[in-house]
């Protein structure tokens, strides 16, 4: 009896749903200045979350490359400033810039990259973005981080 009911409850649990956090996402860019996302959520149950930006456009990094940026919404258009003073060199992220939580490398036409960050770094209520730092593509390439 009692083998039956292990087996029983074996059969329960590998038929019930995972209720895992999905602790990452992807982005695409593309050469219309577009993300193909306006929002990403970041589950509270994820020690860390990571970002990949794919740029599906066709023209290289020095033209039309993209990356994504974190921070805070209130401190955004410092970030876009002081990543135009850093330049292409610098992925257009000023270096060791406090407001950023994470940024990943500008990338051209076909390339990929990722970053990782804490999510302890998200403070509940505050309201976060993603953008591309790239001169002039915030207007266009902008989104909201949610921590639920």
């Amino acid at each position: 009896m009692k083998l039956k009911i292990f087996a029983l409850l074996l059969l329960c649990l590998a038929a019930a749903p995972t209720w895992a956090a999905t602790c990452s996402t992807t982005v695409t860019g593309n050469d219309a200045l577009r993300y193909d996302k306006s929002s990403i959520t970041v589950p509270k149950s994820c020690a860390t979350f990571t970002v990949t930006l794919k740029n599906v456009g066709s023209m290289p990094r020095s033209v039309m490359g993209h990356n994504v940026v974190i921070a805070p919404a209130a401190d955004v258009d410092t970030v876009i400033n002081d990543g135009a003073t850093a330049g292409l060199d610098h992925d257009y992220v000023k270096p060791n810039d406090a407001d950023v939580i994470a940024s990943t490398k500008l990338i051209g036409g076909g390339d990929s990259a990722s970053t990782t960050f804490k999510v302890a770094a998200l403070k509940p209520g505050v309201p976060y973005e993603f953008f591309c730092t790239c001169p002039g593509h915030a207007s266009l390439m902008r989104g909201k981080i949610e921590l639920k």
